[in-house]
């Protein structure tokens, strides 16, 4: 026989936790009941009465390698997410090399492969290099296993750019991702306009800047059929936008980070790059209808967004640091313990918005506990209190404000496959 996690308790449909026990055989659940006799078992693992969900999905992560490996590695990004409870998450191309071809996106999963224990989905450009006009050779790109395509860090400027795109993608049943931001309206923005830029003197980012792209591709996602997909939506107007996209049925999802969820811009205390991230912290209008379009089904999951950095580069000012804070080994916890513990959300939703929605919206063979499904299964303690605190995280980044917040949730074991890859040490 194979492994066993006993005492774990489950979430049900009517938000209720029920004592669970999981059966594992060859890396997927055999069964899931009260109980199973332990004799016979080669390995056996005490869930102790804690929380047992499928792994987390996380459809937008920037692990850095090849290129930043100084930011952080495949190896440290995917020991990051597994002790964050995920197991599957989908890495961004903007690397050095780019993967724009088939050659360059096989050498990345080639790292993946030996260095990962996570499951690693590598995404490949919409254009070679990011910032160019030339479209990718898509049809090899997604033979070589390209999840989907994105130009993330950077808006695809021209609309007839986006419009071929989004044409040769929908012909191959493939997602278009987008970061969305109109270049022509940043004017040299660090972080949100509003009365916080204006306190600090730093040149504001408008919402506009990334509403207005969202309203171009929607209209071209209709035209074209592609599945399209907004990355990291923050303003009102964008859940606006989105929300008339799908009652007119073109085919858009939309993900959010919950930094964008928990912190607005009067948040920010000082001129400091740690808070500095793209898109920037919003005002508390647009934090309250990211929350409602996730309630209505506006926005269909949570992604993180994990962008590490160097501890020199980002502890500087919002002019000179990069934009991006991690959130790998942060994200379920804040989540649960800034939404679940006060009631305004269900850990049933949660648990949808984190694992079963970005694997159906996807098409992934993750993010459920059922039999047959694959063994990605974490474990969460969420009636113990931790401090967040960067000297533990696997990420070889610190780059994060949330550093000394008090939370719930803390990931106790992540099983990838049925393998144990992360167990906190006692």
């Amino acid at each position: 026989m194979g492994t066993l996690i006993k005492n774990g308790k489950m979430v049900t449909k009517e938000n209720q936790l029920v004592e669970a026990a999981i059966w594992i055989e060859e890396g997927r659940i055999h069964a899931i009941g009260e109980a199973f006799d332990e004799s016979g078992f080669e390995q056996v693992y005490d869930a102790q009465g804690q929380l047992v969900t499928p792994g987390l999905v996380d459809v937008h992560v920037h692990l850095r390698e090849p290129g930043f490996t100084y930011k952080e590695t495949i190896a440290s990004g995917s020991r990051a997410a597994a002790r964050g409870g995920f197991t599957t998450v989908c890495a961004m191309p903007n690397l050095n090399p780019v993967p724009d071809t088939p050659e360059k996106l096989q050498a990345v999963y080639d790292i993946i492969q030996k260095d990962a224990i996570v499951k690693v989905l590598q995404y490949a450009p919409i254009t070679e290099e990011l910032r160019s006009e030339t479209l990718t050779d898509q049809q090899g790109l997604k033979e070589v296993g390209a999840f989907a395509f994105t130009n993330d860090g950077v808006g695809v400027q021209t609309a007839g750019t986006m419009y071929l795109a989004m044409k040769q993608a929908a012909e191959l049943n493939m997602a278009l991702v987008a970061h969305t931001e109109d270049e022509s309206l940043l004017f040299g923005g660090v972080m949100h306009a509003g009365k916080v830029a204006e306190k600090l003197g730093l040149p504001g980012i408008l919402s506009a800047t990334e509403a207005s792209q969202i309203a171009r591709d929607v209209i071209l996602a209709e035209e074209t059929g592609v599945h399209y997909h907004v990355c990291h939506v923050s303003t009102k107007e964008s859940v606006r936008v989105i929300r008339d996209a799908k009652k007119a049925g073109i085919h858009v999802t939309a993900e959010v980070s919950p930094h964008h969820l928990i912190l607005i811009d009067e948040d920010i205390p000082e001129d400091n790059g740690f808070w500095k991230m793209n898109p920037p912290l919003r005002g508390k209008e647009d934090r309250e209808a990211l929350i409602a379009g996730l309630l209505d089904g506006t926005i269909d999951c949570i992604a993180t967004d994990h962008a590490p950095h160097g501890l020199e580069e980002k502890n500087q000012t919002f002019l000179k640091a990069p934009f991006g804070i991690v959130g790998s080994e942060t994200a379920f916890q804040l989540i649960y313990t800034h939404f679940v513990e006060t009631g305004r959300f269900t850990l049933e939703q949660v648990i949808d918005w984190m694992a079963v929605k970005p694997a159906a919206i996807f098409g992934l063979n993750a993010g459920t506990l059922t039999v047959g499904a694959p063994a990605d299964i974490a474990v969460f303690d969420i009636d113990h209190e931790t401090v967040i605190n960067d000297e533990d995280f696997e990420s070889q980044a610190s780059n994060t404000p949330f550093t000394g917040w008090t939370i719930k949730g803390q990931t106790s074991m992540t099983f990838v496959d049925g393998t144990l890859v992360w167990k906190e040490q006692a």
